[in-house]
């Protein structure tokens, strides 16, 4: 997926989950923030920030903060990116693919993406990751019981004899491996652990990420 008229940027500040202020040419911008995650170790003040300019002249907020740069890494934060790059890549690279469809709802599940396979229907749930520490990527960085929802849904499906996943997908590149975030969310990862024991595929990539685009790219080794 490509972005559009994006410039970089100096973060000063976040009042909400939902705004950013932004250094951005000389002048202080109110942004909107791609992503309502905690995201507290990437939105830290001076920190280079990448921003796409709105194609909408009458919302309020004139860009949206997509990217910021950590270190030597640059982390794509749009939290709609996932789906999107998802999408693209098993309509590329998911073996036997017939069809996708985003968006399904099965039982009380509403699962990202259903694909029809030669195999049959497998059921993908995506999650967008952007914890990094000393190589080791987590989700999630806030609890999320919708998260946990979802898992359970994934194991219910496996259960009854579909294909079930969830992939997460690593917003930036040059990680070691990806692991639950037990310390923050043990819900979570506990959901992970009995999904994965029935079936369900926990699947990870790493993503090649530029200021203008992101696209998933390699397998990432999973630590349950």
């Amino acid at each position: 997926m490509r972005y559009q008229q994006v410039k970089r940027g100096r973060f000063l500040e976040r009042p909400n989950r939902f705004i950013a202020h932004v250094e951005l040419e000389g002048r202080r911008e109110v942004c909107h923030v791609k992503n309502t995650g905690r995201c507290r170790e990437l939105l830290v003040p001076g920190a280079a920030v990448y921003l796409e300019a709105s194609a909408n002249p009458a919302r309020k907020t004139k860009y949206d903060l997509i990217a910021v740069e950590k270190g030597d890494l640059l982390i794509n934060m749009d939290a709609q990116a996932p789906n999107k790059v998802f999408g693209e890549w098993a309509a590329k690279n998911w073996p036997g693919l017939l069809s996708l469809r985003p968006e399904f709802t099965w039982e009380d599940s509403r699962f990202d993406f259903r694909l029809e396979t030669e195999a049959g229907i497998t059921f993908v749930e995506v999650k967008g990751v952007t914890l990094e520490e000393d190589g080791e990527v987590r989700f999630p960085d806030a609890p999320t019981e919708r998260g946990v929802k979802h898992l359970h849904g994934l194991r219910r499906a496996a259960e009854q004899g579909y294909g079930a996943a969830v992939c997460f997908v690593i917003q930036m590149k040059g990680v070691t491996h990806f692991r639950p975030n037990d310390a923050t969310h043990p819900a979570f990862g506990r959901a992970l652990r009995e999904a994965a024991a029935v079936g369900v595929r926990v699947l990870a990539y790493d993503c090649l990420v530029t200021p203008e685009s992101l696209q998933m790219d390699a397998p990432v080794p999973v630590f349950l």
